[in-house]
C-alpha cells in the first residue's frame, strides 16, 4: 500500500509540474503581450495593416490574413488527400497492409519541419517560379508544404475514427446492396464525421503553429496576399524573424502576437477535444 501511495504521489507531482509549467508559460505570454494590446487598442492591433515598429505602429492584419491563407490552402490539400488515404486504408486495404502503412505514415510526423522547408525551397519553389511566374516564394508554396506536413495527423486520426465505427454499420450497408464505395462514402464517413473533424482541426492547429518551413517558402513580405503567388508573412514567422532584435514596445508587440496565436490554437484544441469526446461517447453506445 505504501508503495502504491508513493507512486501515486510521484505521478501527482509530475502532473502538477506539467500543468504548472503550462500555466506559467501562459501567464508570462499574457503578462508581456497584454499591456501592448491595451496601449495600441485590441481592435487596431488586429485590424490595422501598418506594421512599422520604429514608428510605433503595430498592426498584425496582414500576418493574420497570411496565416489564414496558408492554413486554408494547406487544409484543402491535407484534408482531401488525408481523408482519401484514410478511406483507402480502412475500407479497401488488407489489415496486414494497414498495420504496416499506418505506422509508416505516422513516422512522417517526426521528420523535422526544416527538412520539409528545404525540400520546398529546392524543388517546389523553382517549379512554381518556372511554370507560374513570380519568385516562387508564395502562399501556394507554403500551402503545399504545410499540406504535406499535416497529412500524418489527418490520416492517423481519420483512420482511428473510421476503425471505431461499429462493424454492423458496414455489414448492414453491404447486406442492403450498397457497393464498397457507397458504404464508405454514405455510411462510414458519416458515422465517423466527428472524429474526422477532430483530425481536421488538429491538423489546422499544426498548420497555424508551424514556423520554420513557412519561413523558408512563404516569402515573408508584410503585405496583404493578392493571389496564391503572393509572398506572405504569417504570425509565427513574424515572431521568429523579429524577436532576435526587438526591444521595448516592439518586443511586447511580438508577445501580443503570441497571445493571439495562443488563443486561436487553444480554441482549435478545445473544439477538437470536444469532438473526440463526442466520438468516444458515440462509440460506447
Amino acid at each position: 500500500m505504501r508503495t502504491e501511495r508513493l507512486i501515486g504521489l510521484v505521478l501527482a507531482a509530475l502532473a502538477f509540474t506539467a500543468i504548472s509549467g503550462l500555466a506559467l508559460i501562459t501567464a508570462f505570454i499574457f503578462k508581456e503581450g497584454f499591456p501592448l494590446m491595451m496601449k495600441v487598442g485590441l481592435t487596431d492591433f488586429i485590424t490595422s495593416s501598418d506594421w512599422y515598429p520604429r514608428e510605433g505602429h503595430f498592426g498584425i492584419f496582414p500576418m493574420i490574413l497570411g496565416s489564414l491563407a496558408v492554413t486554408a490552402g494547406a487544409m484543402a490539400i491535407g484534408v482531401s488527400f488525408g481523408v482519401g488515404v484514410a478511406i483507402l486504408l480502412t475500407q479497401f486495404c488488407p489489415p496486414r497492409l494497414v498495420g504496416v502503412l499506418k505506422p509508416a505514415i505516422e513516422l512522417l510526423a517526426g521528420i523535422p519541419s526544416v527538412v520539409y522547408g528545404f525540400m520546398g525551397v529546392v524543388i517546389l519553389v523553382p517549379l512554381i517560379r518556372e511554370n507560374l511566374g513570380g519568385s516562387g516564394l508564395s502562399v501556394l508554396a507554403a500551402s503545399i508544404v504545410l499540406g504535406i506536413m499535416v497529412l500524418p495527423t489527418v490520416i492517423s486520426i481519420s483512420v482511428d475514427a473510421l476503425q471505431a465505427v461499429p462493424r454492423p454499420y458496414y455489414e448492414g450497408s453491404i447486406a442492403l446492396g450498397a457497393t464498397e464505395w457507397q458504404t464508405a462514402h454514405m455510411v462510414m464517413l458519416r458515422a465517423a464525421r466527428s472524429g474526422i473533424m477532430a483530425a481536421v482541426i488538429l491538423g489546422m492547429g499544426r498548420a497555424i503553429g508551424e514556423t520554420m518551413a513557412v519561413i523558408m517558402v512563404a516569402g515573408n513580405t508584410i503585405a496583404l496576399p493578392r493571389s496564391l503567388l503572393s509572398p506572405v508573412r504569417t504570425l509565427t514567422s513574424n515572431i521568429a524573424l523579429e524577436m532576435g532584435y526587438a526591444a521595448g514596445d516592439h518586443r511586447q508587440a511580438l508577445f501580443a502576437t503570441g497571445v493571439v496565436l495562443f488563443v486561436v490554437i487553444m480554441i482549435l484544441n478545445t473544439v477538437a477535444l470536444t469532438l473526440s469526446r463526442r466520438r468516444a461517447r458515440g462509440a460506447s453506445r
